[in-house]
């Protein structure tokens, strides 16, 4: 396993790669070793939701370096490129990231539909750069604790093969026209079926293995309408261990607030209703003002 996820890494700077040439070859030479890597999963038309997330849960500047160096926590936006190379929308991409160095670009053209194609860029790319326990992907509309999430993770650290997140078994929607529909629902068996069970989009972690087995495999893996649909399926005949952990899934306030109350700090927040946190622009900072473990708590934290 070890030897392939090298020669992947290898051939994608060699031949055609995953990663995009806006990528510094350097930063793979030599890595260290981190706890974490959290993909947040954005558009081209979602700055203002990039922006809530920096003024809320994400650290800036200075703080974000040092949660890469005393964590060995890295963050990143995760975006490919437009059908248009260089056009209007990758400039503006590149003035955000010139401004704020928080990007992660992938060899991938956008689009709703290319989302399980976008899932598996993200993680060739993210395991090619950085040697990590975990690599996480969250969608930017989605409140994170990172401490506590730090903290669930490691919990994991010994099991090799681990796929973390809230499990759920939803059914397979064979109607045209409707959200999450499934072209390929006569896989699933008759109609009415339920899927496999795998962990909802909004939030879910892998290790480190298995970010490697879907670089290596990349080409083979197949892609079914929904994204958490598919990478639950790469996963349903390996050796893999599922834990479902609803501190994955909290609600928005006043949920998190109950269960904070409890002593079970959420690691995300989101409404189910909306998929991520209804209207999150205006939100978020209510969410994170509500939500937040506190910012002592990420300082302070051992993993």
């Amino acid at each position: 396993m070890e030897l392939a996820a090298a020669r992947a890494a290898q051939e994608s700077f060699l031949s055609e790669s995953p990663l995009s040439d806006d990528l510094n070859v350097s930063e793979t030479v030599g890595k260290r070793k981190y706890l974490m890597v959290i993909g947040i999963n954005s558009a081209f038309s979602s700055r203002k939701r990039r922006d809530s997330v920096r003024t809320t849960w994400m650290p800036q500047g200075e703080k974000r370096r040092k949660l890469e160096e005393e964590k060995v926590i890295i963050i990143r936006f995760v975006i490919g490129h437009s059908a248009t190379t260089g056009g209007i929308l990758d400039k503006a991409i590149e003035a955000e990231d010139k401004r704020h160095g928080d990007f992660l670009r992938l060899e991938h053209i956008e689009g709703y539909h290319e989302l399980s194609a976008k899932t598996k860029a993200y993680f060739a790319t993210a395991v090619a750069l950085w040697d990590a326990d975990f690599y996480v992907k969250v969608d930017d509309d989605v409140h994170v604790n990172i401490a506590t999430l730090g903290s669930i993770l490691a919990r994991h650290h010994s099991t090799p093969r681990v796929y973390i997140g809230c499990m759920k078994s939803g059914p397979v929607l064979s109607k045209k026209g409707v959200r999450y529909h499934e072209p390929e629902y006569w896989k699933f068996g008759e109609e009415g079926n339920r899927y496999f069970r795998h962990a909802t989009g909004q939030i879910y972690a892998i290790s480190k293995d298995l970010a490697s087995y879907i670089s290596i495999n990349q080409h083979v893996l197949h892609k079914y309408a929904n994204e958490d649909v598919s990478l639950g399926s790469w996963f349903i005949g390996l050796d893999v261990e599922h834990v479902d952990d609803r501190r994955l899934c909290c609600g928005t306030p006043p949920d998190c607030e109950w269960k904070a109350q409890a002593g079970n700090v959420c690691a995300a927040s989101f409404d189910w209703s909306c998929s991520g946190i209804c209207k999150s622009v205006e939100r978020m900072k209510e969410v994170h003002r509500r939500c937040s473990e506190g910012e002592s708590a990420l300082w302070s934290s051992t993993f």
